[in-house]
């Protein structure tokens, strides 16, 4: 397994793997672009992916403008291997040597996602939009679930 950050050649598999996905599936996929993911991997704050044997096979990108989790994605073939959670760290750990300011992430309720959140002890604080689950990470939160 390789981890490293995301690139602009990256971003077709990147959206093969967005996708992919079995939980928290886009209902409009024409509502997520290539160009939205150029954008978040250059401009608005970066990306990074896990590859296997040269495929992607699950990424991370984390927002600095909005101070969201902008994805967090794995092939549903590569689920429950530790991949999510390496890929997490390594955004959360970019994330807060650029800012103190409190992360933030919308997901579908009664999935994984929502208790992968919560064991890595992301706060829920209540909706986004009118069918996600809002969690919140505060950097005194990622600092001391960094310390276990």
């Amino acid at each position: 397994m390789i981890y490293r950050e995301a690139t602009p050649a990256d971003i077709a598999d990147l959206m093969k793997v967005r996708l992919s996905v079995k939980e928290n599936t886009l209902s409009n996929p024409d509502l997520v672009t290539e160009q939205d993911c150029l954008e978040y991997i250059t401009q608005r704050g970066k990306g990074w992916v896990c590859e296997i044997d040269l495929q992607i096979v699950g990424f991370a990108i984390v927002d600095l403008l909005e101070h969201n989790i902008w994805a967090l994605f794995l092939s549903p073939d590569f689920e429950k291997r530790g991949i999510g959670k390496k890929l997490h760290d390594l955004m959360l750990s970019w994330y807060f040597q650029q800012t103190k300011e409190t992360v933030w992430l919308g997901t579908s309720p009664k999935t994984r996602a929502e208790g992968f959140y919560k064991k890595v002890g992301w706060i829920e604080i209540g909706t986004h939009g009118t069918r996600e689950i809002k969690f919140e990470m505060t950097f005194e939160n990622w600092s001391q679930s960094q310390k276990k």
